[in-house]
């Protein structure tokens, strides 16, 4: 058995849990501390059960948040419905049993210019640049609780680009459209994308498409439909401690399609 524990913490524990069941507490000559101290003392004040539960408790590793990486172009019609109707609001709802990580680059290419790192987008410069702004909110503002919000916001909106200013008056005013800017037209901005080129290019398997997506560091094509119909649903089911109340009621599926994915 283990070293004692706070005599208050096992009255709490053990002791309160024994009076229930039995109208008294046990008829034992050790203090509540010691009442796990060793195998003995617990058969001797009839708490073996409760020591064996609370260690058990105490041993358990805490589960792992469910890992979602999303690999999206901010202008692909798939990237923006996905983003806007699974992605965000399930984190709303399981932040505290997932994480997500967003990609923005989906199916650009890049090339080197004299040093300088030179992007060409899907759909066009628009999408470069707003690729690259996106980049830029999670640099600046690290946390996905700061950022995520912001994000949403532009995707939602019709034009992405025109979107910035009021999402971040909205979501991080202390942050100006100048700072974000800056970053997105310097260095800092082309670095992040040439990051983010790196991290879609090394994806295995390569993705075929956008929105491209990793559960717990694996992509299938079962784990894609399974996201693409509900996001929720799969969070819930991957994840393997005790579920949130949330979980408790499975959401209606989404059946989203393949016609909005952008193709690379």
């Amino acid at each position: 058995m283990k070293a004692p524990l706070p005599p208050l913490l096992l009255l709490l524990l053990l002791g309160a849990q024994w009076a229930v069941g039995t109208g008294s507490l046990p008829a034992c000559h050790y203090p509540p501390g010691m009442w796990c101290s060793s195998w003995e003392i617990a058969v001797a004040c009839q708490v073996e059960k409760q020591c064996v539960e609370y260690y058990q408790r105490a041993d358990a590793k805490p589960a792992s948040l469910v890992q979602i990486e999303l690999y999206y172009e901010c202008l692909c019609g798939g990237c923006k419905e996905f983003l806007t109707s699974q992605l965000f609001p399930t984190w709303k709802m399981l932040k505290d049993i997932m994480n997500v990580t967003l990609v923005p680059y989906g199916n650009a290419q890049e090339r080197n210019d004299s040093g300088k790192w030179v992007f060409d987008c899907q759909h066009g410069p628009e999408e470069c640049q707003g690729n690259t702004i996106e980049a830029c909110l999670m640099n600046l503002l690290a946390s996905v609780d700061r950022y995520f919000p912001i994000i949403y916001c532009m995707e939602s909106a019709v034009d992405v680009i025109k979107a910035v200013q009021p999402c971040l008056a909205i979501y991080q005013p202390e942050l100006t459209t100048e700072k974000v800017m800056e970053c997105a037209n310097g260095d800092a901005g082309n670095q992040l994308m040439h990051q983010n080129a790196l991290r879609t290019n090394a994806l295995s398997p390569p993705h075929k498409f956008v929105p491209w997506i990793v559960v717990n560091g694996k992509h299938t094509d079962d784990l894609q439909r399974q996201a693409l119909n509900s996001l929720f649903n799969l969070v819930c089911n991957t994840y393997t401690g005790t579920k949130p109340d949330a979980c408790k009621t499975e959401k209606d599926h989404i059946h989203m399609n393949m016609d909005g994915v952008c193709l690379n």
